[in-house]
């Protein structure tokens, strides 16, 4: 049925030429990936179910989570498939952004499946060590800044845009721009990761910021809209909107089958992985801080753990009554519901106060 559909717009386009404009291509990517996640994602859970490849929940967690036994994971499969499909089928290739984003795909999806793997196969909510992980991830973000600063179709500013100052730049320089760079995708890379504790908690979030940041990146690849709004021209952006809407759309898909009670989990494959593309995307566009204003409850979720840490480890006390945040919640008695909904509307607040910087 996708083929037969894909050949149909191919006549459609011979005689039309519709494939040729941006916006078409961004809504089919959309739609392509959307549609092929709700036709595959019963058969792939029912796939994971046969392998027994299940969620291993924390012995030290709240026990409303032991009902959750037995829960597919690794469903960030799922998502990572459907989006790169309706990219290679509706982007242009000849963009090196494309591929800057697969490659990261690829890079932090195989870090997310050998922690899932490890955790599965050891019946332990422990995977990679912690220096693994970092490790893994420090070499992926190296090598993706490198390629987006020595390759000279994907070469960008160093300089850091200070978002609703729009006359006010950082100068990074080269060094400070790797510097820089690295903690970005690496921060959001964990930072998602430690929000994907609850029934779609971290794929609605990650859809609204991923809306903006296609917005940013049309209106950045726009020199007409780009000069009005006095945001840098990058004509090669133009192709990071198609790659944000097809992530919306292998997102919105996922939360199908992922929303409250959910069917499946992402995984570490999931969250690693669409934790670094946020941050890439975000560094294209030069939107890096706007990312973390629109990522506040990433942010918070974060912060929660090494405050919790270090002040355990001063005082042998502790601030929350669980981290990451959403623990600390739920430890208060408020519904998994109820706090899900809660972190989305304040994920999409702050997603609206990003876009307001367009227009100061």
């Amino acid at each position: 049925m996708f083929l037969e559909f894909i050949n149909f717009l191919t006549k459609l386009d011979s005689g039309f030429n519709v494939l040729q404009y941006l916006t078409m291509r961004a809504i089919l990517a959309m739609l392509s990936s959307l549609f092929l996640s709700l036709i595959l994602g019963r058969f792939f859970i029912k796939k994971l179910q046969k392998l027994q490849i299940s969620q291993v929940i924390r012995t030290d967690g709240p026990q409303s989570h032991f009902s959750k036994t037995g829960t597919p994971t690794m469903g960030g499969i799922l998502i990572l498939f459907t989006f790169i499909i309706s990219i290679l089928v509706w982007g242009d290739l000849r963009d090196s952004y494309i591929w800057v984003v697969i490659i990261t795909a690829l890079l932090f999806g195989s870090i997310g499946f050998l922690d899932d793997y490890l955790k599965i196969t050891k019946k332990s909510s422990n995977g990679l060590s912690v220096k693994q992980k970092y490790l893994a991830q420090t070499f992926s973000a190296i090598l993706i800044i490198a390629w987006l600063t020595t390759n000279p179709q994907t070469t960008i500013s160093t300089d850091l845009l200070i978002p609703f100052f729009k006359d006010f730049v950082v100068p990074l320089g080269t060094i400070g721009f790797v510097i820089f760079s690295y903690f970005v995708i690496v921060g959001s890379s964990n930072a998602v990761n430690l929000t994907d504790g609850l029934d779609g908690l971290a794929i609605m979030p990650i859809v609204l910021i991923l809306g903006a940041l296609a917005i940013f990146s049309y209106i950045g690849g726009n020199y007409n809209f780009a000069e009005y709004l006095h945001m840098p021209f990058i004509p090669a952006t133009r192709e990071i909107f198609v790659v944000c809407t097809a992530l919306i759309g292998a997102g919105l898909g996922f939360l199908w089958f992922n929303a409250y009670p959910a069917d499946i989990f992402m995984g570490d494959v999931g969250s690693l992985t669409l934790g670094a593309i946020l941050a890439v995307i975000a560094i294209i566009v030069r939107q890096e801080i706007l990312l973390f204003i629109m990522g506040g409850i990433f942010v918070a979720e974060t912060l929660s753990v090494i405050i919790q840490v270090a002040w355990y480890k001063r005082t042998k006390m502790r601030i929350f009554l669980m981290a990451p945040l959403h623990h600390h919640f739920e430890k208060q008695g408020i519904s998994e519901p109820k706090i899900i909904v809660r972190f989305w509307v304040v994920t999409l607040i702050l997603v609206l106060i990003a876009l307001f910087s367009i227009k100061i």
